[in-house]
């Protein structure tokens, strides 16, 4: 891509997830030329992965698809993916921005016909599974990704399987020259969307995250329900593909706590209610058990939280839980846990166990290359930094989807208002 035109006119924006969408058809459509920057290799971000989010509880593509279609149908709007903002000198009205671009190895020719992928026989982990299954070494990002271009695994560049692979595509699309790039840009705002991550349940060492293997957190289970997920939508348990007829979901795992994250993140308990929705349709034996220390759902999720509630199946245990153990090892895990309504000492044994880990901003590890202040916990205070980078969605707040899309609306309306100060 080449320097942008009439830089003073243009709004970048870091992170294509719901915020960073929402947010740059806003703008693009008050007239404002709009360059979207994404690390992954589709847009989307976290939204792309779960199987249905709030209010309506939409499976990805209903809203991703419409935003998709006016990003397409924009010529204001450009984008990059698998790229990152690596630097940004000047002021509002008159930036420069260095934009680190890593190599897809696959051109726009691309009509993901799959022949190349044919042609593949490493594998690798699958991202955007987390790890639950793997890809080929080359591989669309996901079945509903945007752009619909395969991607290339750099670990197979330079072998005999990738030239393999690129003999292999009728059209030419796949470029094993491809470099790292710095794309120079001049624009007048920046709107910083990049998002959150799930804070490490590893760092939790009694729920055993990551050493029993049926203890999975709130993402993964977002991905095992889901159609295009490891197990077709299937929610089983990791260590033998068992039916689950019995999951526990653990609330504020690390959150409202001094010593990971003493935040609550609004969305965690919403979640797991979902979640649970998930296995009772499902499995029409299951049983669920959710440990809380409160629950909130605010307003208008108020009905939902009383109907899983009053479900039949589901019990509500107030209550921190404690140190989780296998019985058998590497089979069903055990919750012990005090019932703070009666003073019982409970120990029940689950198939499955989802830990509701809290969202953490992505700027508490990966700072935005410019002045800008941060609270204690990484959330960007947009107020308190260089006038024209602003901070948009949960990289100033915990929020949930649809309140990411109102504020994209604020902060496309303050970048705006930035090239006006000019």
């Amino acid at each position: 891509m080449a320097e942008a035109a009439n830089g003073s006119r243009s709004i970048l924006i870091a992170g294509a997830g719901m915020t960073g969408l929402s947010a740059a058809v806003e703008a693009a459509e008050a007239g404002f030329q709009v360059i979207l920057v994404e690390r992954e290799a589709y847009l989307g971000g976290r939204v792309a992965r779960m199987n249905r989010y709030f209010p309506k509880l939409c499976p990805p593509g209903c809203g991703l698809e419409i935003n998709f279609r006016r990003i397409k149908n924009n010529p204001r709007i450009r984008f990059l993916t698998m790229a990152e903002v690596e630097k940004i000198e000047g002021e509002a009205g008159n930036f420069e921005v260095t934009v680190r671009v890593r190599p897809r190895f696959v051109n726009e020719n691309c009509t993901a016909c799959g022949a190349c992928e044919a042609a593949a026989r490493s594998t690798f982990p699958n991202p955007f599974n987390y790890g639950l299954d793997r890809v080929k070494a080359i591989h669309l990002p996901h079945e509903f990704a945007y752009p619909m271009r395969y991607v290339l695994s750099p670990e197979v560049v330079g072998t005999r399987e990738a030239e393999e692979i690129r003999d292999a595509c009728p059209y030419g699309a796949v470029d094993l020259d491809m470099q790292v790039r710095e794309v120079p840009l001049k624009v007048g705002a920046v709107l910083w969307a990049t998002g959150w991550n799930p804070y490490d349940a590893g760092k939790i060492p009694y729920y055993g995250y990551g050493k029993h293997k049926n203890v999975v957190t709130n993402v993964i289970m977002e991905r095992l329900a889901s159609p295009g997920g490891p197990t077709g939508g299937r929610i089983v348990r990791p260590s033998d593909g068992g039916e689950v007829r019995k999951i526990a979901f653990i609330q504020c795992a690390g959150s409202r706590d001094e010593n990971h994250l003493p935040y609550c993140s609004g969305v965690c308990c919403l979640a797991s209610l979902k979640q649970a929705t998930y296995l009772l349709q499902q499995n029409p034996q299951a049983e669920v058990v959710i440990f809380y220390i409160d629950i909130r759902a605010p307003g208008k999720y108020e009905d939902f939280f009383a109907a899983v509630q009053a479900h039949e199946r589901v019990r509500l245990i107030k209550g921190k839980a404690g140190e989780l153990t296998e019985d058998p090892p590497g089979s069903r895990v055990v919750v012990r846990c005090e019932d703070q309504s009666t003073g019982e000492i409970l120990k029940e044994a689950f198939d499955l166990v989802v830990l509701a880990t809290g969202m953490v901003p992505s700027t508490a590890t990966e700072k935005i290359p410019a002045t800008l202040t941060y609270d204690d916990h990484g959330f960007v205070l947009s107020r308190q930094g260089t006038p024209g980078i602003i901070g948009a969605g949960c990289v100033q707040h915990p929020v949930d989807v649809a309140s990411c899309v109102q504020d994209a609306t604020a902060a496309a309306l303050k970048a705006i208002q930035a090239l006006g100060r000019r």
